[in-house]
């Protein structure tokens, strides 16, 4: 879980709260506030979301796919010899 997941459902429950008590003492501004913040606290966690799934695809990228051979990518004069050689 990161930041966003967490500030997130933070405020979804706390606009739930404030909505639920504009409800019960008829107070519409109290309704609409509470609202707009469980939705906003719902937005931040969906984007907590995509981050966290990014992260994990990246973690996982890292290590299916192993770093290339640095001997041939630096590309000097003994590395082509030993591809030239090699493709023979």
């Amino acid at each position: 879980m990161n930041k966003d997941q967490v500030e997130g459902k933070v405020k979804d429950v706390a606009g739930r709260v404030q909505r639920q008590a504009g409800e019960w003492t008829g107070d519409n501004e109290k309704q609409v506030r509470g609202a707009a913040k469980q939705v906003e606290g719902k937005m931040q966690n969906a984007w907590g979301n995509v981050k966290e799934a990014g992260k994990k695809a990246v973690d996982k990228a890292g290590k299916t796919n192993p770093p290339a051979d640095k001997s041939i990518a630096t590309g000097t004069e003994e590395d082509e010899k030993t591809l030239a050689r090699a493709a023979k």
